[in-house]
């Protein structure tokens, strides 16, 4: 039976999918869309501007452009390159929706690597930095505040429509407290406090990030509803709130972490409070979420035995804890808001 057209085409696509993948992150990494901003330049002049070579500027720009991250005006040498409005709004530096950080970091870390998935899947150890420096990637991290700020920079971008989803879609009425554990830059508490004036929220992390999260929450004005607090939630119980959240947590660590951080959600909040958890969720019959089962392949190259997880799974170490009710809450993208009710 021959090969369908279609099928021939998705292999290659997939295959070569790292083409247009270096060429976006490059792209990002060159601060091409910050340049261009909301002006218009030849190839000749955004070439001087990003110090590239003449030889690869045109195929470069004329490559964003048949992937269509950027815009056309003419053709042959004088033509005009400019932002899409998606480029504009999410990759200018200069804008308030930036995500591109999340982009540096897959061109600077993961791009690499990734190629070695093979070594990460046949012997089940990290491939990150811990290979040349014997340190893991969080403890790398926090031991330099200038790229601890870059990453977290990097989870406010990528976090941002999740979190103002949840503000959005969930029911906070019934609430008068929330605790946001590894709350970073405090992102998801100054969301969901601008939403819901009636709430007192909780930004926990470790305390290398306290002075990062309390900047954020002057920039949004919120420190009479929000505040930083600093702790270890492997040493130590959470701070008591009516609804306890953890952004892209539970999937950087390995069962038995799963189940404790749980389990201290459990006993810190009380009787109808809600646990949240925001994460990939990948779907029950795990043949759908194509971006979180890869995700979970990225929690193997960077921690090993970490893991992302289906609502089903999540359901099942919830029930254990003492929880008594769950549902799934679709956020944005491949996305979702995991919710157990004590």
């Amino acid at each position: 039976m021959s090969e369908s057209p279609n099928g021939l085409a998705r292999i290659l696509e997939v295959g070569f999918g790292f083409w247009p993948s270096k060429v976006l992150l490059t792209a990002v990494e060159l601060e091409v869309f910050t340049k261009l901003g909301a002006n218009a330049m030849t190839g000749e002049e955004l070439g001087r501007a990003l110090s590239l070579h003449p030889r690869g500027i045109w195929d470069f720009l004329d490559a964003l452009t048949a992937l269509q991250f950027l815009e056309r005006d003419g053709d042959g040498i004088n033509a005009r390159y400019r932002n899409t409005p998606s480029t504009a709004q999410f990759l200018d530096k200069n804008q308030p929706a930036y995500m591109g950080g999340i982009l540096e970091m897959c061109s600077h870390r993961l791009f690499r690597f990734w190629s070695d998935l093979s070594e990460a899947l046949k012997t089940g150890r990290p491939q990150n930095e811990i290979k040349s420096t014997g340190s893991s990637m969080f403890e790398a991290l926090y031991a330099d505040p200038a790229r601890l700020e870059q990453f977290m920079s990097a989870m406010r971008g990528i976090s941002t429509p999740n979190f103002q989803a949840l503000a959005e879609k969930f029911d906070f009425s019934k609430y008068r407290t929330l605790c946001d554990v590894g709350g970073a830059t405090a992102l998801l508490s100054t969301l969901v406090a601008t939403r819901h004036p009636h709430l007192q929220c909780v930004s926990f992390d470790l305390p290398q990030v306290e002075p990062i999260a309390r900047r954020w929450i002057d920039k949004a004005a919120l420190s009479d509803r929000v505040q930083a607090v600093s702790g270890n939630f492997f040493e130590q119980p959470l701070p008591r709130a009516d609804v306890v959240t953890m952004g892209l947590i539970l999937h950087d660590w390995n069962l038995e972490k799963k189940q404790h951080l749980i389990r201290l959600a459990y006993q810190a909040l009380p009787p109808g409070g809600a646990l949240i958890a925001i994460e990939n969720l990948i779907d029950d019959a795990r043949r759908e979420n194509a971006f979180g089962l890869m995700m979970s392949l990225n929690m193997l190259i960077e921690f090993g035995d970490a893991f992302d997880f289906t609502g089903a799974d999540f359901w099942t170490w919830c029930q254990s804890a003492g929880f008594q009710r769950y549902e799934v809450l679709h956020l944005a993208g491949p996305c979702s808001a995991a919710i157990a009710y004590k």
